[in-house]
């Protein structure tokens, strides 16, 4: 039998050592299913609910393997509906090949069924490299170029195979004239900054009495030169939330997430720091940064497009964080006093009594923090949590103690719903040997994670450790933008756009012969919690939580809470729980620090 088009594209990914690609079928690419299943199924096809969670489990495969994610889509609306997980990748840099059928190419320009212009579609998702595959000569050149380009550029491609051309008997290009071969190999590679930059951001950071270091998740294979560094400089480290698994959260000067769902002591380490060392981190918001002239500032980062954009950086190290910092630590000082270091630290156990007092607040019927909170001493060693966005992401932020051998992670850049669920099984593919925790709004929940759920229960038996919790946060609210309405509209809750009806989660799960469990007392959080960790498969423990405790900014002040208060009373004060006399009291311990 002669070898086809879409033999070879299956026996090239399998050559650059893809062992999954994550897909939903259509007719615009039989050519590649039917080569799927002459391939023994190899690489496995992992067949999802909708083509946006294929996107997104190829994007948690990434970002938690460290290799290529693949999706794959049939033409037109199956392509379409990848679009928003791609998008997930390209923001949060993460390597991803998407590969989808198109029409027919004598078909093309007749506006035959489910024709779309795929190319341009792809444009500007897969900027960095997309294109169409007309003639089997194009093969293997154009895989080759579209995974290189996903791993050096940490970005999605596209390639666009028409179905006549998937059924094609394959021919190699020769070394004739316009024929371009292409070679496998993929050699390591590492950049490191000039010595004369390296000296320069020495003396920046050397002259400083107060570091702050922030560190993303460009940090992440340089853990331990973090810690020296950190040490030699006696400077606290914030951590952007996709690189909250960089660090361990046992260290006593790391501060935590930083941001609008950050703590209150990264906010106090960038708001008193005299110098600023960025390390594999793009954080968008400055005004959580020092402000402008008032920190020195020194950037390591990998990627010469994403430097000096968010601060005005002395010296942009561009470079590998880990070889940078080992050619960088040397330079640096060790006689630095205590002062600065000790304060830090002092913020870091404050803003832990705090936490543990919040999560501690009685709320009707839960208190999220403490659903959240309590996971924490439970967290296997070994854990791989994901966290969708929206209010959950929040207590994710806060709550969870990050450390040695744990990974996590979200949709950061883009901040989408309904990532939790699909990155979650992505990594269970990358890991099958881990326990994977999603922490999910029942927005988000609705919105995909249950129907993802039968993709869980359809591959529970291919994972040697068959866990996946999944905890949905029951509220009955969209209740992150619900809290940005109050607080930055001045505006109750607007309940048509904010209200959603009551799902049974745990039923739900029950349905498809997983663990399902539904939480509807603080006293039974913590069983619930082991019910889900103790499964023998994957689980939904459906908590029901209290849509009236605030996700409270670490920069808030008692005067901007007291006008959310206002806002929440003009409407909808009896739908959150509460009373005008009792809203001050709850807020109020709720708040890190009265009055700062």
């Amino acid at each position: 039998m002669s070898v086809k088009v879409s033999d070879h594209i299956l026996q090239r990914l399998r050559e650059w050592g893809v062992d999954h690609v994550f897909g939903y079928p259509g007719d615009g690419i039989n050519g590649l299913l039917a080569a799927w299943g002459r391939a023994d199924d190899q690489p496995r096809f992992v067949q999802s609910r909708h083509e946006e969670m294929s996107a997104f489990e190829a994007v948690g495969y990434a970002k938690f393997s460290g290799r290529l994610g693949v999706c794959a889509a049939t033409s037109g609306p199956g392509a379409i509906h990848l679009l928003n997980g791609l998008y997930d990748a390209k923001l949060d840099h993460v390597p991803v090949l998407a590969i989808v059928g198109q029409t027919h190419r004598t078909a093309m320009g007749g506006s035959y069924q489910q024709e779309v212009d795929l190319h341009t579609l792809f444009k500007d998702v897969a900027s960095d490299f997309v294109e169409t595959v007309t003639v089997p000569e194009q093969l293997p050149n154009v895989l080759d170029r579209a995974i290189r380009t996903a791993y050096a550029r940490r970005s999605p491609t596209a390639l666009i195979i028409p179905g006549d051309v998937q059924e094609l008997d394959y021919s190699p290009p020769t070394h004739e004239f316009k024929m371009v071969p292409s070679s496998l190999d993929r050699s390591s590679w590492t950049a490191v900054p000039s010595e004369e930059s390296l000296r320069r951001a020495a003396e920046i950071l050397n002259s400083g009495d107060k570091v702050a270091i922030l560190v993303g998740q460009g940090a992440a294979g340089a853990r331990a030169e973090v810690e020296q560094i950190a040490q030699r400089l006696k400077a606290g480290v914030a951590k952007a939330l996709l690189g909250k698994d960089v660090l361990s959260d046992e260290l006593p000067y790391v501060t935590g997430s930083i941001g609008l769902l950050g703590t209150r002591p990264s906010y106090e380490l960038m708001r008193d720091c005299d110098t600023l060392l960025t390390i594999g981190s793009s954080f968008p918001y400055s005004q959580f940064l020092p402000d402008f002239g008032k920190a020195r500032a020194v950037q390591i980062d990998i990627d010469p497009h994403m430097v000096g954009m968010r601060y005005p950086y002395e010296v942009n190290l561009v470079g590998d964080a880990k070889a940078t910092l080992q050619h960088l630590i040397p330079l640096i000082g060790e006689d630095r006093g205590p002062e600065w270091y000790d304060t830090i630290c002092d913020n870091v156990a404050r803003w832990r009594e705090v936490m543990e007092r919040r999560a501690q607040q009685s709320a009707d019927p839960i208190n999220p923090e403490y659903v959240t909170h309590a996971l924490d001493a439970l967290l296997p060693q070994n854990a791989i949590i994901t966290a969708d966005s929206g209010s959950a992401a929040n207590w994710y932020a806060r709550h969870l103690t990050m450390r040695p051998g744990m990974r996590s992670s979200l949709s950061g850049t883009l901040a989408t719903m309904g990532p939790g669920v699909p990155y979650a099984i992505g990594a269970k593919f990358a890991h099958p040997d881990r326990p994977a925790i999603a922490l999910v709004g029942d927005g988000a929940m609705q919105m995909n994670g249950l129907a993802e759920m039968i993709t869980a229960a359809k591959y529970r038996d291919l994972w040697e450790d068959p866990r996946l919790v999944v905890a949905v946060f029951n509220n009955r609210d969209l209740n992150q933008v619900t809290w940005e309405m109050r607080a930055m509209e001045g505006a109750p809750s607007f309940l048509p756009s904010q209200e959603l009806p009551d799902v049974q989660y745990a039923a739900f799960a029950r349905s498809l012969g997983l663990t399902g469990v539904r939480v509807e007392k603080p006293e039974d959080v913590e069983a619930g919690w082991r019910a889900g960790l103790e499964a023998d498969g994957p689980a939904v423990i459906e908590f029901l939580t209290d849509p009236a405790v605030p996700p409270i900014p670490p920069h808030a002040t008692w005067e901007q809470m007291e006008a959310t208060a206002a806002s929440i009373l003009k409407g909808d004060a009896d739908r959150a729980g509460m009373v005008k006399q009792g809203f001050k009291a709850k807020v109020q311990e709720f708040l890190p620090h009265r009055g700062k």
